[in-house]
């Protein structure tokens, strides 16, 4: 009687650890491991530190993206008072930022390009942006680049999203055509994606 009564115990000892252990992921971001002992005693950690048991992955948790979410629509205005000025379609424009900061205005890359669009600062003053992370003044600076790329490059849309990811130059020094760079070939790619899912909504 007693015996059932450890299972008993056992069991829940067991089940209790594997649902706190599942819940504990979903804010640390870890997997969690798993070992059985020589007397069949499951045990559970999402740190595994004793290099003398066999642990293994028992449940791998899917990596959550940052909490932080921006809105794809905040900036609609900004965007079209952009567009209108200087000619460019401005669901293209939307698809840019999305590629860029994913409409973070406080966004700084590795390279040093700042805000929604990503401006680089020896690139502030040619486009009159005095804040780069306020987005009025980035959307108007980014657009109006975007502007002169697209002329520079006779309105394709595809060299001029390269151009605005590796420079002008680049592309010219490839004889007009994107530039064989992973970075580059993915980013024209995803530019073009969110485009079209743009105009579709």
């Amino acid at each position: 009687m007693m015996r059932r009564d450890g299972n008993r115990s056992s069991c829940f000892v067991v089940l209790f650890t594997v649902v706190f252990l599942i819940s504990v992921p979903l804010i640390a971001n870890a997997d969690i491991y798993m070992y059985i002992d020589e007397n069949g005693v499951m045990h559970f950690t999402n740190t595994p530190t004793s290099s003398q048991r066999d642990y293994k992955v028992y449940i791998r948790e899917k990596r959550m993206r940052s909490a932080t979410f921006y809105s794809t629509d905040k900036y609609d205005e900004l965007i079209s008072d952009a567009s209108e000025r200087y000619g460019v379609d401005s669901q293209l424009v939307k698809a840019i930022i999305k590629a860029e900061s994913d409409f973070n205005p406080h966004a700084v890359s590795k390279k040093g390009a700042m805000g929604l669009m990503q401006i680089m600062p020896e690139n502030f003053q040619l486009l009159d942006i005095r804040d780069p992370f306020d987005p009025e003044e980035n959307i108007m600076g980014g657009t109006r680049y975007f502007k002169y790329l697209y002329d520079r490059f006779d309105g394709k849309i595809a060299l001029s999203l390269a151009a605005y990811n590796a420079g002008p130059t680049t592309v010219d020094n490839y004889n007009q055509t994107i530039p064989p760079y992973r970075e580059t070939e993915q980013y024209v790619q995803r530019v073009l994606r969110y485009y079209r899912n743009f105009k579709k909504l």
